[in-house]
């Protein structure tokens, strides 16, 4: 069953919302990793990246909100569906956020623990992806979203494993003044965040669903 039925062009504009969001998790991911190589010119080119899709996500999900409304598109849904789009789009704005901490801050961090923190912004985009793919069923086959919300779980999960461990082995680096020390894992934190995020929109999506089948 697809919520939006027929409605075609409202239904392109929320896939090109959904593909801003997937696609500011892997600009993130790439600027992260620009960062941690000491490659800051192109990481520079990433932070404009995010700011662009983050833009263009604002005035999409404006755009979709207005047609609702305007055109009293699937009334009995609008509220869940808007509401969806607002979460989703704070996960662009956290991606945004979390790069331009690195910009802000520039985090010196000890290259023992790029590997760890590599592996947790993996999990972080697995978990944003999965929500994505959550919300993409959502809106053209209600019925298989549960096929990708537990995988928005399983890496939420996987986030506080790598958090967990990063940042006890940061704190167990001795060597490191403790300013240092609590600057990489205050970062860990802010990572893990977003996969939190996620979990709780799948935890909503949930909901949404469960509402449609009643």
């Amino acid at each position: 069953m697809k919520i939006l039925k027929t409605k075609v062009g409202i239904e392109k504009q929320v896939e090109e919302f959904l593909n801003c969001v997937s696609r500011s998790g892997m600009i993130f991911r790439q600027g992260c990793e620009y960062y941690l190589i000491g490659n800051l010119e192109d990481f520079e080119r990433k932070i404009e990246e995010i700011a662009d899709c983050e833009h263009t996500g604002d005035n999409l999900r404006r755009s979709i909100n207005e047609r609702l409304f305007t055109k009293t598109l699937i009334p009995e849904s609008r509220g869940d569906v808007m509401e969806l789009l607002e979460n989703m789009d704070s996960l662009l704005d956290r991606f945004k956020g979390a790069l331009w901490r690195f910009r802000i801050e520039y985090p010196e961090i000890c290259e023992d623990f790029h590997d760890d923190f590599r592996r947790l912004i993996d999990s972080v985009i697995e978990a944003n992806e999965a929500i994505v793919s959550s919300c993409r069923a959502f809106f053209t086959d209600i019925s298989s979203v549960s096929t990708y919300l537990h995988k928005v779980s399983y890496w939420e999960s996987e986030c506080d494993k790598f958090s967990t461990r990063l940042q006890t082995a940061i704190y167990a680096k001795k060597d490191l003044r403790l300013s240092h020390r609590m600057q990489q894992c205050d970062l860990a934190r802010h990572l893990d965040k977003i996969a939190d995020r996620a979990e709780d929109i799948a935890d909503s999506l949930n909901i949404y669903v469960i509402k449609r089948s009643l």
